[in-house]
């Protein structure tokens, strides 16, 4: 039922589409043969938003790959630099979720834990809705911060890093078999905020795959027994992506590509101080208005990427 509605969502997309287009067409028709220069307006404004929606549609073309119509995990984690990279975290936390919202997709914390004097040192999402790890797949890697710090006295600039992982949420894969002797899984109360019941019992749940040495936690339940399932899921997810890694590593050393680097080298910087710029590294793609990426405006970002893996492809 879920593919059935993705597809039937693609065609009402193009007959929507083809609508405005005859619409248009029409519209123009009748102003040249009646020579109404009022009409001018009017099509300039539509054929402005049919460019807009084709553009959107074309996006969408380009998902394409076997989980890009999937959920994603998104998990941030502060990089070296203590507080200053915390609020990074926290900062990157909101500008997902924002960006989730102007989406209309929906957001759920797995596990968080706060930083030791303000923000987060780590945190993980789940984002609900069609398309969602197609998209946001292109966030994955290291994110650096330049501004002033709001924690230094002196007003000095600042450096920080955090990383971005992004993972597709498997339902039922029948290619990742989990056995449950590979497991090793602990409960402990959890550490943030939830409640009487939260707190007192052990109700978070942490689970280690003793081959792979993959951990996952899960705490933001109030039973145990939720916590343990979406940790499982998790897991479910972060062995299918080292399955994935290790194919393209094999093709990478059957072609003789050098892999890219990505832990240690960021993707996209943030600058606040001395002047204002988001530019995306690997695309080139640079948006001066920094607030606005902040509220969520990544989409010429992700678009720039998607772009960028369909030439290579």
């Amino acid at each position: 039922m879920q593919e059935i509605n993705s597809l039937k969502h693609r065609v009402d997309d193009y007959d929507s589409v083809f609508s405005i287009f005859e619409d248009l067409n029409l519209l123009w028709e009748l102003g040249m043969e009646e020579g109404d220069e009022s009409l001018v307006k009017e099509v300039s404004e539509g054929i402005g938003k049919l460019d807009a929606r084709l553009t959107e549609l074309e996006l969408e073309l380009l998902l394409n790959g076997p989980y890009d119509q999937a959920n994603a995990v998104i998990s941030l984690h502060a990089g070296a630099g203590g507080t200053e990279a915390q609020d990074w975290v926290q900062m990157l936390l909101r500008m997902y979720s924002r960006w989730a919202d102007r989406r209309g997709y929906a957001v759920e914390t797995l596990d968080l834990l706060p930083g030791d004097e303000a923000g987060v040192k780590s945190v993980s999402l789940l984002i609900t809705g069609e398309n969602v790890y197609g998209y946001v797949k292109a966030e994955k890697g290291v994110h650096r911060l330049i501004r002033i710090s709001p924690f230094d006295a002196s007003g000095r600039r600042h450096t920080s890093f955090a990383s971005v992982d992004v993972l597709p949420e498997v339902e039922d894969d029948t290619q990742t078999v989990i056995d449950p002797e590979d497991l090793k899984i602990d409960t402990y109360r959890s550490s943030g905020a939830g409640g009487q019941h939260v707190n007192k019992t052990d109700s978070a749940v942490r689970i280690t795959h003793l081959p792979s040495g993959i951990v996952v936690q899960c705490q933001n339940e109030r039973s145990q027994h939720a916590n343990r399932l979406k940790a499982m899921k998790l897991l479910l997810a972060k062995l299918l992506d080292l399955q994935l890694k290790q194919r393209e590593e094999e093709l990478i050393a059957i072609r003789g590509e050098q892999q890219d680097i990505a832990w240690g080298s960021q993707i996209r910087s943030y600058i606040f101080q001395p002047y204002c710029l988001v530019k995306d590294h690997r695309t080139g793609t640079e948006i001066g208005n920094v607030d606005s990426v902040m509220d969520g405006n990544l989409d010429p970002f992700i678009s720039g990427y998607l772009q960028m893996q369909a030439k290579r492809r």
